[in-house]
């Protein structure tokens, strides 16, 4: 940073804030064994909404539970919310950053095949 006035305010040219997202995975997919029923209820930190709860048989609210928790939950987050056969099933329709999904499937090569086979389908 410049010491000159206004310095602070200005972004280097080309920097892109999605490429500094530190995003993070589970151990293993096998470490998921989130709920498959009820309501599950989730901090601020991965919804700040006035009403953080997701019906999990409900399959839209599934999607947007394992979206989220996915893009902005930590390890242990994961493990707690996310349940690795749905996750598996919902994969290639949860909404993600392009860097959160590139980072997830190059840990995770099946996650990667699930998108492939989606694609192709």
């Amino acid at each position: 940073m410049s010491a000159e006035p206004g310095a602070y305010r200005t972004v280097p040219r080309g920097y892109v804030y999605a490429d500094h997202i530190p995003y993070v995975t589970p151990d293993s997919l096998d470490d998921l064994r989130g709920p498959t029923s009820g309501v599950v209820t989730v901090g601020p930190h991965i919804d700040t909404s006035t009403d953080p709860t997701y019906d999990v048989a409900n399959p839209q609210r599934v999607r947007e539970l394992y979206s989220a928790t996915v893009r902005d939950g930590t390890a242990s987050d994961h493990v707690r919310i996310l349940d690795r056969g749905l996750l598996l099933r919902f994969w290639p329709r949860l909404t993600l950053p392009s860097q959160c999904r590139a980072l997830w499937e190059q840990r995770f090569p099946e996650l990667a095949a699930r998108s492939r086979k989606m694609r192709t389908a």
